[in-house]
């Protein structure tokens, strides 16, 4: 297997993993939120607080920033746009090296 497709299928790897754990984070995040419900109300565990709802929320939240990370962060920040932002240094450090040398053949010849 060439080295491109290698890493086209552990991209593919790493991203179904992602998305897995994703499906997976929702799923208990579903039935914990029912247990959550379910010791309150029945278990009359301080019924007038109704402290499952925080916990509920909180929850929400970390589901919430795991869907971003996988779905728009991890999606549009992946090895492709590293790439280009290394090039792109690179480029840009190689210009300033060669702006300096000039400057400085300039300065040495006068």
């Amino acid at each position: 297997m060439e080295k491109e497709q290698h890493e086209q299928y552990e991209y593919a790897r790493r991203r179904i993993k992602q998305k897995k754990r994703l499906y997976i984070h929702f799923v208990l995040f579903l039935l914990g939120s029912f247990f959550l419900f379910v010791a309150n109300k029945f278990f009359a565990i301080d019924v007038e607080a109704d402290w499952y709802i925080w916990g509920i929320t909180i929850w929400f939240f970390i589901f919430i920033l795991h869907f971003i990370k996988v779905y728009i962060t991890d999606r549009f920040m992946n090895k492709n746009w590293e790439r280009e932002q290394i090039d792109r240094l690179v480029t840009l450090q190689k210009k300033k090296i060669t702006q300096l040398q000039t400057k400085i053949n300039e300065e040495s010849s006068t």
